[in-house]
């Protein structure tokens, strides 16, 4: 991103003395394209809070800006200002509790609910819709206000002999009013702001970007009081918004697959134009941060996903002729599940279960007849450290198991070394070995004559270090020695009598082999991938965000990785996704190895929360249990029911005070879980008190709609954007509105 330029050095500083607009509204915007002096924001237009209860808020322009006092009228304030710095104190947040004891489907039904309890509680009991569910359509009895926890804890504790079985504490913040009016100080002058003003800050050029916190943003920036304290709020068009959204929720550069990225950008514009004015009361449509989406502006953005954005532009994913409620998470764990068991509402038809793996995928098959027999050298088999040489051509293509265990000249090996300095773009004009028997310490000063590691043995290997490495290994002369010495302490060599005895000379294998070793001392010339298509004889691979192309080579030796044991095939079965390595020689593969997957067709198994473990004392859990329900002593944990997806949805607590059924979403909160698809151990100590729960578990996030690592390995797979969305959401339709 381009620096931040400061033009003319202007810095304002902005003191606020009282911090509280009385019940002040911003000033409308969006209703033209143009805002000021020809700055556009083309429609639809999202406001996004960046910060609340700000404190000390300091600005910047790339270009300059103009401060406006925006009320009845716009008031410009100052203008041509690369640096703003608004400084105050925080509104005073207080807090209070209250006990939400009963959720329904229909108001009918919760206002019932209601009115029976006000004739058994003395306390306040009304209905809300409040934003706690992501689903529609949901009533929720709630009974306070309760000044702490503990008093909620009271409640619930009487609440059982109320029959009330499913009491749930809500904490809300509240902001202490003050009646005294708002006060700004602009270049040494006192502004007095009434009621319904805000502050605007606006670019002096459309080109230009403001930034705060050290992020940069499109669009212009608001600043303005309510019942969340300051609020700084970013106002631009959606489509640039959601290019700084999609990189923050699906980066590209770990799930850099364009398909998955536009199914990630139709998600997160369905979701803001679904959720646009969902705090209209405060002045903005969504949060910048998970409350909402990710949000990180200009700073995040990415060529790849920008152009998903771009490409998608104005799609949106509807059923029934509305925009769907677009819920997504990072990693589902093999199956998402029904929306109304996790967030126990009203069944979403789109928000379905459903397994996360590609009924049908297409399988491609390499094969070659290419093949190196078992060659042994330092006691293990070499064959694929052979192919890996011969690959490279820096070895002849040899099959016969009797060529490599006859012995090498030093012809041979000087040749290879040779061939092994151009590959790694090395030069050695005045490498002229003398014909001598190629024993270990013939074939280390062949290396470093080759290689030219003169300085290396003499600056590298102390005298003391030399005489130590070889003390039980015979008499040598000094420059054998040294050089035995050297390859010893580098790890080239392995410490054995053989390698003292001038006699023992080396076989081709073992040449072959400690080349290899130095080879692998400069660079690793396997490149790494995952395949995205196979032809009749050539292979289309993503390297490092890229698409590639090779033909395949003659000779093309095929290997196959397992348990860390690399073995010859004679066919390769792979799919879209499977990761490979691959030795490419004149834009030619000549090797290919695949890299083993575990045995299962579940599309997020990359992901590392695929699976995970979680140990708790149980000390520290009964803790934080007790901060909801008043359970005391935490006796134990049983799952009692699951949803399609094997999640738990209903959950007992049980506690030496009381036990409690913990359902749906709130069973992550309360343990502290990345999901809620796990099963649970216990430890004991010799007395049979348990000590600690272990929480074995698949996936992270709420469970519902699209999974993220999911999407991504269909799109590494062949999918399309509109695949990926009609797999997670069910019965949708693709529509463009703009």
């Amino acid at each position: 991103m381009p620096k931040i330029i400061r033009q003319n050095h202007k810095f304002i500083m902005l003191t606020f003395l009282v911090l509280f607009f009385l019940g002040g509204q911003p000033a409308e915007f969006g209703q033209e394209n143009t805002f000021f002096q020809g700055f556009l924001i083309q429609k639809p237009v999202i406001r996004v809070a960046l910060g609340v209860n700000l404190e000390d808020v300091e600005l910047h322009a790339s270009s300059g800006m103009k401060i406006y006092l925006a009320g009845g009228n716009y008031k410009l304030l100052a203008e041509d200002v690369s640096e703003v710095r608004v400084k105050g104190h925080k509104e005073k947040l207080t807090e209070k509790f209250v006990v939400q004891v009963a959720q329904t489907k229909k108001r009918d039904d919760a206002d019932e609910t209601a009115k029976k309890l006000r004739s058994k509680i003395d306390k306040r009991i009304y209905v809300s819709t409040g934003r706690e569910s992501a689903l529609e359509g949901l009533f929720q009895v709630r009974v306070g206000d309760f000044l702490t926890r503990g008093n909620a804890l009271e409640f619930i504790k009487k609440a059982g002999a109320l029959g009330i079985k499913d009491a749930w504490i809500i904490r809300e913040e509240v902001t202490e009013p003050t009646s005294k009016p708002q006060w700004v100080l602009v270049n040494d002058e006192l502004i007095n702001l009434s009621s319904g003003t805000s502050l605007y800050f606006i670019p002096s050029a459309t080109e230009s970007y403001l930034a705060y916190g050290g992020k940069n943003y499109r669009g212009i920036f608001v600043l303005r009081a309510s019942g969340k304290g300051i609020l700084l709020i970013n106002i631009l068009n959606i489509e640039d918004y959601l290019k700084g959204v999609v990189p923050g929720e699906l980066s590209p550069y770990a799930f850099g697959e364009l398909e998955a990225q536009k199914a990630q950008a139709i998600a997160a514009r369905t979701y803001a134009l679904k959720n646009a004015g969902q705090f209209e009361e405060f002045g903005f449509d969504l949060y910048a941060t998970p409350a909402s989406q990710v949000y990180d502006g200009l700073s995040i953005e990415h060529p790849l996903s920008t152009r998903a954005v771009e490409e998608t532009r104005g799609q949106v994913a509807v059923y029934g002729g509305k925009l769907i409620n677009a819920l997504y998470m990072s990693t589902c764990g093999g199956a998402t599940e029904d929306a109304e068991k996790m967030f126990e509402g009203n069944a979403v038809p789109y928000l379905k279960s459903t397994e996360c793996v590609l009924e049908k995928e297409e399988e491609w098959q390499v094969r070659s007849m290419a093949a190196l027999p078992y060659v042994q050298a330092a006691g293990s088999n070499i064959s694929a450290k052979l192919a890996y040489l011969m690959a490279l051509d820096i070895i002849p293509q040899e099959a016969s198991p009797a060529y490599f265990k006859e012995t090498a000249t030093t012809a041979e090996a000087a040749d290879w070394i040779r061939k092994a300095l151009v590959r790694l773009g090395k030069k050695n004009d005045k490498f002229a070995p003398s014909q001598t028997p190629v024993n270990f310490a013939a074939f280390a000063r062949l290396v470093i004559d080759g290689f030219q590691w003169q300085d290396r043995v003499q600056n590298l290997m102390g005298k003391s270090e030399a005489e130590h490495a070889v003390k039980d290994l015979g008499a040598f002369g000094a420059e054998d020695k040294n050089a035995v010495a050297y390859f010893l302490v580098s790890g080239l060599y392995a410490a054995s009598p053989e390698v003292g005895d001038k006699n023992r000379l080396l076989t081709r294998a073992e040449a072959a082999y400690y080349l290899a070793k130095v080879v692998s001392t400069y660079k690793d010339f396997y490149k790494q991938g995952y395949v995205k298509a196979i032809g009749r004889n050539a292979i289309d691979v993503i390297e490092d965000e890229e698409k590639k192309q090779f033909e395949f080579g003659p000779n093309l030796f095929l290997l196959r990785k397992m348990e860390d044991v690399v073995s010859f095939a004679p066919a390769l079965d792979l799919y879209g996704g499977d990761v490979v390595r691959w030795i490419e020689s004149e834009g030619k593969i000549r090797l290919l190895q695949a890299v083993a997957t575990p045995l299962t067709n579940i599309l997020d198994q990359p992901s590392q929360y695929h699976r995970w473990d979680i140990r708790v004392e149980r000390e520290d859990l009964q803790e934080r249990i007790n901060q909801y329900y008043p359970i005391g002593k935490l006796i134990d944990i049983v799952p009692q029911k699951r949803g399609a997806s094997k999640r738990v949805i209903e959950l007992s607590i049980i506690g030496q005070e009381s036990q409690v059924r913990v359902k749906g979403l709130r069973i992550r909160q309360v343990l502290n879980l990345r999901d809620n698809l796990f099963v649970v151990d216990k430890e004991q100590d010799e007395a049979g008190n348990v000590t600690h729960f272990i929480f074995s578990g698949k996936g992270w996030g709420h469970g519902v709609g699209l999974c993220q690592v999911g999407a991504f390995r269909m799109a590494q797979k062949g999918a399309t954007y509109d695949e990926i969305l009609k797999k997670y959401y069910k019965g949708i339709k693709l529509e463009k509105i703009y």
